[in-house]
């Protein structure tokens, strides 16, 4: 064994020792990690969920519900949550957000945001995994302004070094107004928008 610690180098440069070490190991009733093998377990109590009857009846009562509050507009004023530029931000119609960074439209641009991960009213909320369809929600928005953040001041010094560095940095703001979050078709059916694989936001 203290052969092993000593030469551990050795056996990672010259793999045709691992042999002769591995024989050596087993006269000592030793068995090496590399010689090991990985045992597979199976779970025997995997029970399979099964939807019943009256679990997809009441399913379908709910969809139906809010199909029904869509298609008369009593849905109230509609919030969803979106990916943009690596964060997510919670919305409302006539929300400000601003991203922060370069980023590429300018000011007048009216979007669409393709990246909805949840979209909800008063009486229910669409939950993505961990997007929704392409298509079923419909979030437009308009670039209002271009700026630049307030100046951020960084200061370094090393004393008795005669090191002084003060830096100043200002990052480019993009703010953008939340024109309308609508629900474009009815909840549960498939998408009749195909998904935009070229979408950047």
């Amino acid at each position: 064994m203290a052969f092993l610690a000593r030469n551990l180098l050795t056996i990672a440069r010259q793999p045709c020792l691992i042999n002769s070490i591995t024989n050596s190991m087993r006269s000592l009733s030793v068995t090496p990690r590399f010689c090991q093998q990985t045992k597979l377990e199976v779970l025997d109590n995997v029970q399979e969920t099964k939807v019943t009857n009256e679990e997809q009846i009441e399913c379908k009562n709910i969809f139906d519900k809010v199909n029904q509050q869509l298609a008369k507009n009593e849905e109230g004023r509609m919030f969803a949550v979106v990916h943009l530029c690596g964060k997510q931000f919670k919305v409302t119609d006539g929300d400000i957000i601003i991203v922060e960074g370069y980023w590429p439209p300018t000011i007048g641009d009216e979007i669409r945001l393709e990246k909805v991960m949840l979209a909800g009213a008063n009486d229910f909320t669409l939950i993505g995994a961990p997007l929704l369809d392409s298509g079923l929600v419909d979030v437009k928005a308009t670039i209002i302004e271009k700026t630049l953040s307030h100046t951020k001041t960084h200061f370094k010094k090393k004393r008795r070094k005669q090191y002084l560095r003060i830096n100043f940095q200002r990052s480019p703001y993009t703010m953008i107004r939340i024109n309308s979050i609508e629900v474009k078709q009815q909840v549960h059916k498939p998408s009749s928008h195909p998904f935009n694989e070229n979408r950047i936001f």
